[in-house]
């Protein structure tokens, strides 16, 4: 009897490890075409992620529809951990708050598996307006209502929003011109065509080294070490205005506990190492490990944020 249940284990043996996760590459797709910071922040995360998992990645760039096709295809996926999706502040932050007709629910179609990490919005001025505070630019908005103008990334857009943001809580006025993409925004905001931008960290650190445009101020809860004399929004007395560029990895929805958890913790050991950050730092990007919990709250947290400004300036891209 003793021999037979020994053998009946031995049989069972590689049935168990075929089963175990993971056991084969995991496909991990960017809702972005290759070449940009959140391709960079993906492939950075997935090669060493894949030590401590002990599987490959096959990462694959869906861009298109402003993610959204790339966040269907993951939702329609199996909820076995083999198909994982980088959502970031646009899948899964303003999109959802300012486009009422997105063919994905970001919260219900999606397991949040955990943060990778964020980047601040750096408030920038051209460097012949006249300022170099946020107490001196408020006071030059209000001081020329509607004569300045705004740059941003697209309608909708973080860098969009946030400007909407900090208007709405000062009661000034500038006009907003949206731009395709923030290389062309930036362009015109050198020349002097616009006035100010609120883009991402990693878009306005060669402007702002360059001396052609001036920091004014970060959104977040701490100053970035790459702009340590740069005060955040919140020490500039705007309370709550932490907004943050941010990356993370989501799964379909239905994702079992154990695989969610090998996930996580393997993330989390991923962030933990100092290499990883000196090479996210390339796009001022900070890891930021949270439970899968954490990071769902954040993600309800961040849209919601969204949507009550989206629907305070009536801003609502499927009209």
């Amino acid at each position: 009897m003793r021999r037979r249940s020994l053998l009946l284990a031995a049989l069972a043996a590689p049935q168990v490890r075929a089963q175990a996760f993971p056991n084969r590459p995991i496909r991990y797709i960017v809702p972005v075409a290759a070449g940009g910071g959140s391709d960079l922040v993906a492939r950075t995360t997935t090669e060493a992620w894949s030590r401590a998992l002990g599987q490959g990645f096959v990462v694959e760039n869906i861009g298109g529809g402003g993610g959204a096709i790339a966040c269907q295809t993951t939702a329609k996926a199996p909820a076995d951990g083999y198909t994982l999706l980088q959502g970031y502040v646009a899948t899964h932050g303003t999109s959802p708050a300012t486009r009422s007709k997105l063919p994905y629910d970001a919260i219900r179609d999606f397991t949040p598996v955990g943060m990778i990490g964020a980047t601040p919005n750096v408030l920038v001025v051209n460097a012949a307006v006249p300022v170099a505070t946020i107490a001196e630019f408020v006071a030059y908005l209000k001081k020329t209502p509607g004569a300045a103008t705004y740059g941003s990334a697209g309608q909708g857009s973080l860098t969009h929003l946030t400007m909407e943001l900090f208007k709405s809580q000062i009661g000034a006025f500038a006009v907003h011109l949206p731009y395709r993409g923030i290389a062309p925004a930036f362009s015109d905001l050198l020349g002097g065509q616009t006035q100010a931008m609120f883009p991402g960290l990693a878009a306005a650190l060669p402007h702002i080294r360059s001396g052609r445009v001036r920091a004014l101020a970060v959104t977040g809860t701490q100053r970035h070490p790459l702009l340590k004399d740069t005060p955040t929004m919140i020490e500039a007395g705007f309370a709550g205005f932490d907004a943050m560029q941010w990356y993370g990895v989501v799964a379909p929805a239905g994702l079992p506990a154990p695989v969610l958890k090998t996930l996580n913790d393997t993330l989390a050991t991923t962030l933990a190492a100092p290499q990883l950050a000196d090479k996210l730092a390339a796009e001022a990007v900070q890891p930021q490990a949270m439970t899968p919990e954490a990071f769902a709250a954040y993600i309800r947290e961040d849209i919601a944020r969204w949507t009550r400004l989206a629907k305070e300036r009536k801003i609502e891209l499927d009209n």
